[in-house]
């Protein structure tokens, strides 16, 4: 069993933020989404084998505590660029020999990176 993706929401209306920070800033490639869920709205995000979907939620409030998860090559290297789009970047050092940071997509969302296991 693997984790297939994770799925966070934002208004309507989000999608060329969220595809400017998943793609501009973290460097994930947006998949086209199948055609019987196009009219939802919302965009679908992918870097390896991690997939963010961004699903467009009326009455949207941005998940605070809720977050996906991502290991990362270089986590340091993304610090730096998520910081240089000016997204908030909050290091995190509670789990001992873990460098992770947390952040917030466009909409607010929580988010964490991590650095993989070599």
């Amino acid at each position: 069993m693997f984790l297939h993706h994770v799925q966070v929401s934002g208004p309507a209306g989000c999608e060329e933020a969220m595809r400017t920070f998943y793609v501009g800033v973290l460097g994930m490639t947006e998949l086209v989404k199948p055609e019987r869920l196009r009219a939802r709205g919302g965009a679908w995000f992918r870097a390896g084998s991690a997939e963010v979907h961004v699903g467009i939620e009326e009455g949207f409030r941005p998940a605070r505590k809720a977050h996906p998860g991502i290991a990362v090559g270089d986590v340091e290297a993304l610090a730096r660029a998520v910081e240089a789009a000016g997204a908030p970047v909050t290091w995190d050092d509670n789990i001992p020999g873990l460098r992770r940071f947390h952040t917030a997509d466009p909409v607010g969302n929580r988010l964490e990176f991590q650095q993989a296991e070599q």
